[in-house]
């Protein structure tokens, strides 16, 4: 459920767990085929742990990583222009449809249904699903450019022009209407520091 959930790669599962890793794959692939066969499925978690240690210390302690620092400054409700609690809401509603819409292009690039068990492209997104809201609000807000967005998550262009093309439909079908925002950053940095600058403000 861990891997499913997308909170870490196999490799760090193997690490955490010490154990062998196709022995980690097997267990997958089986958990996976039980759940398609049941028609359960589970939402992605908004956080990703690169190692065994973050996730230990996330576990035990709370501690945050890096990019749970970066979302949480980029989701300031000064750079997204709603209350924190507004935007949770929005990616809660947007996130189901996103998947269902990347799984159904998925389907179409198969040419039929996912085979029992298969992987199907968990880790093909360098970003998660909240941080794609995310940089779609902070876009249709006209707060930078993608090329900044891109910076800021630390992927190419293309990366942040993909979300923005899959996500962009999803919110003009929902009642999230955007605001232009107040000031035009130019660089990561700039939209770094305004959020720095605006995180004693209420939230």
């Amino acid at each position: 459920m861990i891997y499913l959930r997308r909170l870490c790669s196999q490799k760090v599962l193997v690490d955490l767990l010490a154990i062998n890793p196709v022995t980690i794959g097997q267990v997958i692939g089986q958990t996976r085929t039980l759940m398609d066969a049941q028609k359960i499925t589970v939402s992605q978690t908004a956080h990703y742990f690169s190692s065994a240690q973050e996730l230990r210390d996330w576990a035990e302690g709370g501690a945050t990583t890096s990019r749970m620092d970066l979302s949480q400054a980029l989701s300031h409700p000064a750079l997204t222009g709603m209350p924190r609690s507004d935007f949770q809401a929005l990616i809660d509603r947007i996130t189901v449809p996103y998947q269902a819409t990347i799984e159904q292009r998925r389907h179409r690039k198969r040419g039929g249904d996912r085979r029992p068990g298969t992987r199907g492209g968990v880790f093909r997104q360098k970003i998660t699903d909240a941080d794609r809201v995310l940089a779609t609000v902070l876009s249709q807000r006209k707060l930078c450019a993608q090329q900044t967005l891109a910076d800021l998550f630390g992927v190419s262009r293309g990366t942040i022009r993909n979300a923005i093309e899959d996500v962009r439909p999803l919110l003009e079908q929902d009642p999230y209407v955007p605001t232009l925002a107040e000031r035009r950053f130019t660089t990561a940095a700039d939209v770094l520091a305004s959020a720095t600058g605006n995180s004693k403000t209420p939230c």
